[in-house]
């Protein structure tokens, strides 16, 4: 008898646990097509918007300039496209370069799952599901040449002066040391279930 009741708690306890862990539910696959259509369409036109603008602003004036705007615009104009598009948008990292983008528990888990399948050599694919009361899409940022000005090793694509610009916007910066096609964090966006 008091295995049954200790065996019945645990069990209780088990079922009880999983139920308050369990935040996502399924999508029908035509909601997963619809929503990884959306989610790459607005990654690809925040991208474009955010590159268009560093790529003004290292002519305008070299990657001191594009560090300042990268500090100063950035996420306006992240936030914008955001309220335009009814999606919460952002980009994350396991190496921070701006605390404002620290990933959440569910961004955290898909950073280290791509981290992983990087390193087993397993290509990276968008990811689409339901968690609560919204649809979240997650895919993978890597790098390009473009990127290594700010991102790349430090005295190769990353000159030392420059360095010293993106730490004194960003003092606890983890964000270097990269190499071209890296993956260099995530897009994690979000709509409301309709």
């Amino acid at each position: 008898m008091k295995i049954k009741i200790t065996l019945f708690f645990f069990l209780t306890f088990f079922f009880l646990f999983l139920s308050c862990e369990t935040t996502r539910t399924s999508l029908s696959k035509e909601q997963e097509k619809e929503y990884l259509k959306k989610g790459q369409t607005l990654a690809l036109q925040t991208f474009g918007v955010l590159g268009g603008q560093l790529q003004k602003a290292l002519k305008e004036g070299g990657v001191e300039h594009a560090i300042g705007y990268c500090n100063t615009a950035a996420y306006p104009l992240v936030d914008s496209l955001s309220k335009a598009n009814h999606a919460n948008i952002k980009r994350t990292s396991l190496q921070l370069r701006n605390p404002k983008n620290k990933a959440n528990a569910s961004e955290l888990n898909i950073l280290k799952t791509y981290e992983a399948q990087v390193k087993s050599g397993v290509a990276l694919q968008p990811i689409v599901q339901q968690e609560g009361a919204s649809i979240a899409f997650y895919a993978p940022i890597k790098l390009n040449a473009l990127c290594l000005q700010c991102h790349g090793k430090i005295g190769a694509e990353l000159r030392e002066e420059n360095l010293l610009t993106i730490q004194e916007y960003y003092p606890d910066d983890k964000a270097t040391g990269y190499g071209d096609g890296d993956l260099r964090g995530i897009w994690s966006i979000r709509f409301p279930v309709e």
